[in-house]
């Protein structure tokens, strides 16, 4: 636009055409600032379904609470997905595992399709076998979620063989870490789903958690501990499980499932 100012009157020179492309590449850039996600970050969101038990926490609190070799009498497990298909498990049993978490669910539209034989194959070699349900509270409630869970597998049953559901709630993996919920309306969430596990299954789930969400979500919570299975384990069974550094559901922390290694590689 031709801009007047006092004097003499300028000619302007016309611009010359833009070249195509050069328009292509301004309404593409244009464009890309009215989308949610780019496409780098659509790439780096998982998809759906596809969360296991620990997938945020070595990238968040590191390696630091792994205790030494040797501080206690340990017991070797795993936690598979469906990741892992099917699972050889008399090789893991002849490798020294004995216990196993197996991935049961996500949310409430998410099962593992490997679920069967890799619950019922731990059970069956002799290795104590537990479900777990990865937790998306921004989906829906913690009593919609725990139920869900029981329904597709994560039950208890009294059998001597068979640990109680877990809870995996951690950093989200599809978006904002505390899944847009408050400390205290997490603290409500958790509390829905153990509840209605504990009235379910007559039990209360494991709590599995990173030390560092607990803080940034729960507001460091410590209501929990008076439940949690792990949290009332008598101290020589704490050598089943390792400690996470800083707090967690329990006052003397035993969240992680301890020497456990992931399943990969072990079909």
């Amino acid at each position: 636009m031709t801009v007047l100012r006092p004097g003499p009157t300028r000619r302007t020179r016309p611009l010359p055409p833009r070249p195509l492309a050069v328009l292509v590449t301004a309404l593409l850039a244009a464009l890309s600032l009215t989308l949610p996600l780019t496409s780098a970050q659509a790439a780096d969101t998982p998809a759906r379904g596809s969360a296991y038990m620990g997938m945020g926490v070595l990238a968040h609190d590191g390696r630091s609470g792994t205790p030494s070799t040797g501080d206690v009498t340990q017991t070797e497990g795993v936690d598979v997905s469906a990741y892992q298909g099917n699972v050889a498990w008399s090789t893991l049993w002849g490798s020294g595992v004995r216990w196993a978490y197996t991935k049961a669910t996500e949310g409430t539209y998410y099962t593992n399709p490997y679920f069967a034989q890799q619950y019922n194959g731990s059970y069956n070699v002799g290795m104590i076998r537990g479900a777990y349900h990865f937790a998306t509270p921004d989906t829906t409630s913690g009593a919609t979620q725990a139920n869900y869970f029981v329904d597709h597998g994560g039950g208890w049953s009294r059998d001597g063989q068979t640990l109680p559901g877990a809870l995996d709630i951690e950093w989200n993996p599809y978006g904002a870490a505390c899944y847009g919920k408050t400390a205290s309306q997490m603290v409500g969430w958790i509390a829905d789903f153990v509840n209605t596990y504990k009235a379910r299954t007559g039990r209360y789930a494991v709590i599995y958690t990173a030390a560092s969400w607990w803080t940034q979500c729960t507001g460091d919570y410590g209501g929990f501990a008076v439940n949690d299975p792990l949290c009332r384990l008598p101290p020589l069974a704490h050598g089943l499980f390792r400690t996470a550094p800083g707090p967690t559901p329990c006052p003397a922390p035993v969240l992680h499932p301890y020497p456990h290694r992931r399943g990969a590689g072990l079909t």
